[in-house]
């Protein structure tokens, strides 16, 4: 069924960081006004970000083997959680699992996303054993663990930092583990690549965004998300050891692999 622009619900904080012109020098930062319109934000600017959340604990059943043990000693699933933001994919795996199943890291750098992050993880599911790190994903030393979701979080990070993390990561995963990385990407061949993004932005259009909106988060993007090719992806990931990985989702100019230890 069609939808009519007036049927588009605003919502109050509408993005509001970038409603308005933006200072050539302005950047993005996960602060407390980003933190406020986040999940709207992800909703109507990250095309199926809502399927690669619910196919994780579908992923997480196939691969999490209680490979690990807790404080108590008893065998668990450990999850990393990397670059959490608000801690949407720990949610979804706490909803799909008993308490006892699984240990949850959730790490991200920024104190305002980590802060909400832990108060809706405790309130939804107290049970569970999560944890919520304010820490640099470059600086933390990771413990053995089942699963890794890195959810658009690498573009994030200067591109020489990037083997080291992914090498951390294969490091840790127990064989049988897997790691689940989504990020934004561009396409190698530029006509292709400007298709995808003049999609990407009709696609903001349709979900409500205006064009100063548009304008004014690529704006803040600007030299902050440095994005890969897939191509690039897929080659990293087999120089850091893994040796079977492949692209199980694509929408656009994002995409979603996992690689297998």
């Amino acid at each position: 069924m069609s939808q009519s622009k007036s049927a588009i619900k605003h919502d109050t904080l509408f993005d509001k960081p970038f409603t308005t012109p933006l200072d050539k020098a302005a950047r993005f930062s996960f602060d407390e006004q980003v933190v406020a319109c986040f999940p709207d934000m992800i909703r109507r600017s990250v095309p199926g970000y809502g399927q690669v959340l619910a196919m994780l604990p579908i992923f997480a059943r196939r691969h999490c083997k209680y490979r690990q043990q807790d404080d108590n000693g008893q065998r668990v699933s450990r999850i990393y959680d990397l670059g959490c933001s608000l801690g949407a994919a720990s949610m979804t795996l706490a909803g799909e699992f008993e308490a006892q199943d699984l240990q949850i890291k959730a790490i991200d750098i920024s104190p305002a996303m980590t802060t909400e992050a832990s108060t809706l993880l405790s309130e939804n599911y107290p049970e569970h054993d999560i944890e919520v790190i304010t820490a640099d994903i470059r600086d933390v030393k990771l413990e053995p663990c089942d699963m890794v979701i890195l959810n658009l979080t690498l573009q994030f990070l200067p591109a020489a930092d990037r083997v080291a993390v992914l090498e951390n990561i294969y490091n840790v995963l127990s064989e049988g583990g897997i790691l689940v990385l989504t990020e934004k990407t561009h396409a190698f061949d530029e006509q292709y690549d400007a298709w995808l993004v003049e999609r990407y932005y009709d696609f903001k259009r349709a979900n409500g965004y205006t064009e100063m909106e548009i304008s004014g988060k690529r704006n803040a993007l600007e030299n902050v998300l440095i994005t890969d090719t897939l191509d690039e992806h897929h080659a990293r990931l087999s120089d850091v050891g893994f040796e079977r990985h492949l692209t199980w989702f694509q929408f656009l100019n994002f995409v979603s692999v996992v690689a297998f230890k």
